[in-house]
C-alpha cells in the first residue's frame, strides 16, 4: 500500500520525533552530538525551517520547526539523515539504516499547545532521569530558551517571543513555565499525536485543517473500533 503523504503546510509548527532503529543508540560520544547539531543547523538553513525547540536524546531526537514551504521538514531530514547516517557509519565502519523507518511529525497549533511542545522536548533529559533540572542537560535547546546561551540553530516562534518585552522578562517567562509540571493526560496527548501524526491543536483548528488536506485531523482509539450492536427488532 502506498504511504500518504504528511499533512503540512508552510508556516504551521511541527512537532518532529526520529527514533534509532531497534531504540539502538544514535549517539556514542560528544562528537556525535555536535556532528548532528551542526547538521541539523544546515539543514535548516538550507530547507527554510525555523528551529525553536530540539533534544537530542541517546537513541532518538525530538524537534520543534517551522517550515516556511511546503515539503521543507521532509527535505530538511532527509538532507539532515543522510550526512549523520555516512558520517555515523564511516565512524563505526559499519553499513545500513540508523533510524527506524520515516520520522514521525504532526501539526501544532496555538500557545497552550506550542509551548507544551517546547516544555515536553525540553523536559525529555528529566523525565529520563538523565539530569534533575533541563539546564544541566547539554543536547537541548533549553539553555538557550531559559538562560540565555547563544545557539546559532534556535530562532524564537512568535508565541515564546509574546512571552515578554525584551529577552530577559521572557526567559523568565519561559523559565515559569518550565517548572510547573506536565500533566499526564497532556503528555498522552503530545504522544499519541505525533505518533499517529494527526493535528495538535484547538478543534476548530483541526476541522480547517482536515477540510483543507481531505486526511483526519485527531486521534484514533486504539484497537480495533467496537461493533456496532443492531437495534432489536420491534
Amino acid at each position: 500500500m502506498a504511504r500518504l503523504p504528511r499533512i503540512e503546510f508552510a508556516d504551521i509548527p511541527q512537532h518532529v520525533v526520529q527514533r534509532g532503529n531497534d531504540r539502538q543508540p544514535c549517539f556514542l560520544d560528544e562528537a556525535d552530538y555536535r556532528r548532528y547539531l551542526r547538521g541539523l543547523q544546515e539543514a535548516a538553513l538550507a530547507h527554510a525551517c525555523r528551529v525553536h525547540a530540539y533534544v537530542l536524546m541517546t537513541n532518538h531526537v525530538h524537534l520543534l520547526l517551522t517550515p516556511t514551504t511546503i515539503g521543507g521538514v521532509s527535505r530538511m531530514m532527509q538532507q539532515l539523515g543522510r550526512g549523520y547516517v555516512g558520517y555515523f557509519n564511516t565512524i563505526l565502519h559499519r553499513t545500513g539504516t540508523l533510524w527506524e523507518g520515516r520520522f514521525k511529525a504532526n501539526l501544532v497549533d496555538s500557545e497552550r499547545y506550542l509551548l507544551t511542545c517546547y516544555r515536553y522536548i525540553e523536559m525529555n533529559p528529566v523525565r529520563a532521569a538523565m539530569v534533575e533540572v533541563p539546564g544541566d542537560y547539554r543536547w537541548s535547546s533549553h539553555a538557550h530558551n531559559a538562560l540565555g546561551k547563544p545557539d546559532a540553530i534556535v530562532t524564537p516562534h512568535p508565541i515564546y517571543l509574546a512571552l515578554g518585552c525584551d529577552d530577559a522578562e521572557r526567559r523568565l517567562a519561559y523559565r515559569e513555565l518550565v517548572r510547573q509540571s506536565i500533566s499526564d493526560d497532556d503528555l498522552q496527548m503530545i504522544r499519541s499525536y505525533v505518533q499517529q501524526q494527526r493535528v495538535l491543536g484547538t478543534t476548530r483548528f483541526q476541522a480547517a485543517i482536515q477540510a483543507m488536506s481531505g486526511r483526519c485531523a485527531s486521534v484514533r482509539p486504539r484497537g480495533r473500533p467496537r461493533k456496532s450492536t443492531p437495534a432489536p427488532d420491534k
